[in-house]
């Protein structure tokens, strides 16, 4: 992965590459959440494979790219037709992909600016909360991360729990990724952080992006910091 999807962290996705070139080795690079957030080079970051999402930099949901590099191996996976120069077969949704070049396009030309948009309101996001909440902590590295993403611990609270109330206040949040929504299991990235620790039932993902405003992240810290005090309540009273 070039960004984690529930940290935001950034991998050494060129010196993977590095490494993986010189042991003759194929390296596909997830660069999904990177997408929209952070400059993608190919010719910089030799990947032999890169896949994107495009409702990850505000494409319709529903289309995604797939980067091969010239003279890597591909078999299909879907066969049928001679489209995409037989990589895959079937009747391309030429509305999406019109789509999701637009939003490439846009998220291209704001690029320079999103970084020092997003990342003061993810901040002042991310202090009012580990500032305010009482055993709060966050997840990832501080500073090698995605400008829009923080994930945080609220030691004895559940994050289904939060996740319940802030749904009620409006507030989207998660405990994960989207990939597992229908899963009851911790999630599996902050359980290999912390194996001896129950922060993985108890984190909550917050992501934000250019259009969120200010308010809205005081917002959020206030419900926030009402719910942790609502639930600690309830489980110092059991």
């Amino acid at each position: 992965m070039w960004a984690n999807n529930e940290t935001g962290v950034l991998f050494p996705v060129e010196r993977i590459a590095e490494i993986c070139r010189s042991r003759g080795v194929l390296y596909h690079c997830d660069a999904v959440q990177a997408a929209g957030k952070v400059e993608i080079d190919v010719r910089r970051t030799p990947a032999d494979y890169l896949s994107l999402t495009g409702h990850k930099f505000h494409a319709p949901k529903g289309i995604g790219a797939l980067y091969v590099r010239r003279k890597s191996p591909f078999t299909p996976l879907i066969h049928g037709g001679h489209q995409e120069r037989n990589r895959r077969g079937g009747t391309e949704s030429v509305p999406l992909i019109v789509g999701m070049g637009k939003a490439a396009e846009l998220a291209r030309q704001h690029l320079p600016d999103y970084d020092k948009k997003v990342r003061p309101l993810r901040d002042e996001l991310e202090e009012g909360i580990l500032r305010s909440i009482p055993n709060s902590e966050l997840n990832g590295h501080r500073t090698q991360r995605l400008a829009n993403t923080t994930n945080i611990t609220f030691h004895g609270i559940e994050s289904e729990a939060l996740l319940i109330l802030l749904d009620k206040e409006g507030i989207c949040a998660s405990s994960g990724s989207a990939c597992l929504a229908d899963s009851d299991e911790p999630s599996h990235v902050i359980k290999a952080m912390k194996p001896d620790s129950t922060a993985s039932r108890q984190m909550i993902r917050f992501s934000i992006d250019a259009t969120t405003t200010q308010a809205q992240v005081r917002l959020v810290v206030t419900a926030v910091e009402r719910e942790t005090q609502a639930l600690r309540g309830v489980v110092s009273q059991a």
